[in-house]
Formats: structure tokens, sequence, C-alpha cells
């Protein structure tokens, strides 16, 4: 897919000067936003511009894009599912 916009002759001229491949640089910065916007996962973004997924981290650090971190509702609900498999593991009985 091709997408392209107009940008003023100053800003062009500047992006330029600071930028190679200002198609790169605008892909780049699109995909980005959609993983901060959460419209695409991260293994998405990394196909998308064909990078590793320590590529992509490094981008994401560049970016200032930070994974929400589970709040501490999230982590009890998940100890309390563990604790629950852990629970039914042990109650199953393997004997032949």
């Amino acid at each position: 897919m091709s997408i392209s916009f107009e940008l003023p002759v100053a800003v062009e001229e500047q992006l330029r000067r600071d930028h190679a491949d200002l198609n790169v640089v605008a892909k780049e910065a699109a995909l980005v936003e959609l993983y901060r916007q959460g419209r695409i996962i991260q293994h998405r973004l990394g196909l998308s511009l064909d990078k590793s997924r320590f590529e992509v981290e490094e981008l994401l650090k560049r970016h200032k894009v930070t994974e929400d971190l589970d709040t501490a509702a999230q982590v009890a609900e998940h100890i309390t599912i563990l604790r629950r498999l852990l629970i039914s593991q042990t109650q199953v009985d393997v004997t032949p």
C-alpha cells in the first residue's frame, strides 16, 4: 500500500537535511503510532518494518514507547489464576 501526503516546503527541506529517506521515517512513525494506540501488536510492527524483536524493542525505546505494566489488581488476578492452576494440577490423579 502506498500513502502520500504534502508538507510545507520548509518542513520538507529540514527533514531531508536530517533524514536520508523520508519514506522510511514516515512509515516507521506511522507504524509506531499504531502500536502506541494498541491497533497493531509488536510482532506485526516488526514484520511491517522487517525488524527483529530486539530491533523493534530498540525502535520503541527511541520513540519513547514503553509497555504498560499490569496494575496491582491485574497482578493479583494473575496470581489467583496461577494458584488455582497449581492446585488443580496437584489434585490430578496420575496413577494408572
